[in-house]
């Protein structure tokens, strides 16, 4: 039997303005999809992020809850924020929760999206330059802290050489992503970092943190990029799960728990971020825009 169109949209995440932040398509599945339909629809697509919401709860439920799989272009991924912001944002915004609470059961355990005022939002931004539709309204979401370990190798210089022969200041890894953490001796060497996405392929682990302090001029208080070639993503725009590392990693250095994030790609992106230590929680808060809207025929 012929299955039916499949809704979708594309969601710019982490920040206010249409073709920034970090894109993620967000589609709608009102029946089961198999894995080769999953993974070639996110080859179609082709951004850092495509992911697939199935609705678990009845749509009167006081907690609705969403089964929620995230897969890059060439595989499925245990953990993404640009896109769970984008698939809370799209709920919240189109009116097809009635709650500013959702649950999403996923690879990492249910993670719960709350729709939160913005207090910044001012009608003179409630649409952005290049017009896409800002509701004025925040989506928070609470994450697990993902920590890090010592990292003890002999490819160091090759993890530098990849980085286009940059300082590695501090270098760990994560524990459940397998990611290199690396800080780098300021945000400028961030910023301005040109990394080898040849030579990534071939260091340890899954991709490349790299972060530092931000100038303090600029209104941040660390900033960050994430290479993850391997995973057909060069450079993910805005890294909602790297920040489940960068958050701790940052407490004990900055001696506090609340900061604003920013990722330097060239799309850029602003993430809020607050660290929950007691429950071992990372909570992080930003804007998103609707750019696009469709349906999916095969």
């Amino acid at each position: 039997m012929a299955k039916g169109p499949v809704k979708y949209f594309v969601v710019d995440g982490f920040t206010n303005s249409a073709f920034k932040g970090n894109p993620a398509a967000v589609c709608l599945l009102e029946e089961e999809r198999n894995e080769e339909w999953l993974q070639s629809l996110a080859g179609e697509f082709n951004i850092a992020v495509t992911c697939y919401l199935t609705r678990i709860t009845d749509p009167e439920s006081a907690t609705p809850r969403f089964r929620l799989r995230w897969f890059t272009p060439v595989a499925e991924i245990e953990l993404c924020g640009h896109a769970t912001l984008g698939s809370a944002h799209i709920l919240f915004a189109t009116g097809l929760v009635n709650s500013d609470i959702i649950e999403f059961d996923t690879l990492s355990g249910i993670l719960t999206a709350k729709k939160v005022p913005d207090v910044k939002a001012t009608d003179a931004s409630s649409k952005s330059q290049n017009g896409g539709a800002h509701e004025g309204f925040l989506v928070e979401l609470n994450f697990p802290v993902v920590p890090t370990t010592e990292f003890n190798s002999a490819e160091v210089s090759a993890i530098s050489e990849a980085l286009n022969g940059a300082s590695l200041i501090d270098i760990k890894r994560t524990t459940t992503s397998d990611d290199l953490f690396i800080v780098l001796p300021s945000g400028k060497h961030v910023m301005e970092l040109q990394p080898r996405f040849d030579a990534i392929q071939k260091c340890p682990g899954r991709g490349i943190i790299v972060s530092s302090v931000a100038p303090p001029e600029s209104g941040f208080d660390f900033i960050s990029r994430f290479f993850c070639p391997k995973y057909g993503v060069n450079e993910d725009p805005v890294c909602g799960s790297a920040h489940c590392t960068l958050t701790p990693y940052w407490s004990q250095k900055l001696g506090k728990c609340d900061f604003i994030a920013y990722a330097a790609s060239p799309r850029g992106g602003i993430i809020n971020v607050h660290l929950d230590e007691q429950n071992q929680r990372v909570l992080l808060r930003g804007n998103a825009v609707t750019v696009m809207e469709g349906c999916v025929l095969v």
